[in-house]
C-alpha cells in the first residue's frame, strides 16, 4: 500500500471517530467527565484529520489542474478544522493570562489559516471557483479573529469559556462541511454549489450567537447575584449583644 493510500485510510478512520464524537460535548454538561472524555477523543481524531488532510489535498492539488479545486477546497477545511480545535484547547490551558500571548505554535496556525483563506479567496477568483472565493472569508475571519484574540489582553472575565465554545463549534462547522462535500454526489448534488456547502456555516454560526447570549445572561445574572462578605454571626451572639447594648 503506498504512502497516499495509508494516509487516505487513516484519515477516513479519524474523520468517522470525529464525526461521531462531535455531537456528545456540545450536549453534556459542560465541564464534566464526560464533556472533557469524548472532548478530547474528538480534538485528537481532528488532529489526524488535518494532518492526514493536508498530505492527501497537497498530493491531489499537485496532480494537474482537474484536481486542484477540490484539493485546495480540502486542504482549506483540514487547516481550519484543525486550528480551531488547537484553539479550543489551547484557550483553556491559557485561560488565567491577562496579558497578550505570543506562542509561536499558537500565532502561527491562526497565520495559516488566514494566510491560506487569503490564497484560497485569490485562487478562487483568479480560477472562476465560485465555492473558493465564496467560502474563502469564512476561514480569513477565523484566522483573522484569533490572532486577534491571541495578541490583546483579555477583554472579558470568561474570555476563554467563549472562545472554547465558538472554536469547537468552528471546528465542527468544517467537519461537517467536509462530509457534505465528499457524500454531495450521492446526495445528488453535482458540482460545487456555494449555497449548499455554505449550509452548515449559515445555521452553526448564527446558533452559536444565540448559545453565547444565553451564556452571557447567565454569567452576568451570577455576577449581580448578592453575595455577603461574612457570615451572619450566631443568634447567641446577636442576642449578648443586644444585651450588653441595652
Amino acid at each position: 500500500m503506498s504512502f497516499y493510500y495509508l494516509a487516505r485510510a487513516i484519515h477516513i478512520m479519524a474523520g468517522v471517530v470525529g464525526f461521531t464524537s462531535l455531537w456528545l460535548p456540545l450536549v453534556a454538561r459542560k465541564g464534566s467527565s464526560l464533556h472533557r472524555r469524548v472532548g478530547w477523543v474528538y480534538v485528537v481524531a481532528m488532529g489526524v484529520v488535518a494532518i492526514t488532510g493536508l498530505i492527501i489535498s497537497s498530493w491531489r492539488f499537485l496532480q494537474g489542474p482537474e484536481h486542484q479545486a477540490h484539493a485546495l477546497f480540502f486542504m482549506f477545511l483540514s487547516v481550519m478544522s484543525g486550528s480551531s480545535a488547537s484553539m479550543g484547547v489551547r484557550v483553556l490551558r491559557t485561560k488565567s493570562r491577562t496579558t497578550a500571548h505570543r506562542h509561536p505554535f499558537d500565532l502561527g496556525l491562526s497565520a495559516l489559516t488566514l494566510g491560506l483563506g487569503l490564497f484560497t479567496g485569490a485562487w478562487g477568483l483568479v480560477n472562476d471557483v465560485p465555492l473558493l472565493w465564496g467560502f474563502a472569508p469564512v476561514g480569513i475571519l477565523q484566522g483573522a479573529a484569533s490572532l486577534r484574540y491571541w495578541l490583546r489582553p483579555p477583554q472579558e472575565r470568561m474570555h476563554w469559556w467563549f472562545q472554547h465554545m465558538g472554536a469547537m463549534v468552528g471546528s465542527g462547522i468544517a467537519t461537517l462541511t467536509a462530509v457534505l462535500v465528499v457524500n454531495a454526489r450521492h446526495l445528488g448534488i453535482e458540482g460545487m454549489q456555494l449555497a449548499v456547502f455554505l449550509g452548515p456555516t449559515l445555521v452553526g454560526v448564527p446558533g452559536l450567537k444565540l448559545w453565547e447570549r444565553y451564556y452571557q445572561g447567565k454569567f452576568a445574572a451570577k455576577s449581580k447575584s448578592p453575595r455577603p462578605d461574612r457570615a451572619p454571626p450566631p443568634a447567641h451572639a446577636q442576642h449578648s449583644r443586644v444585651a450588653s447594648e441595652s
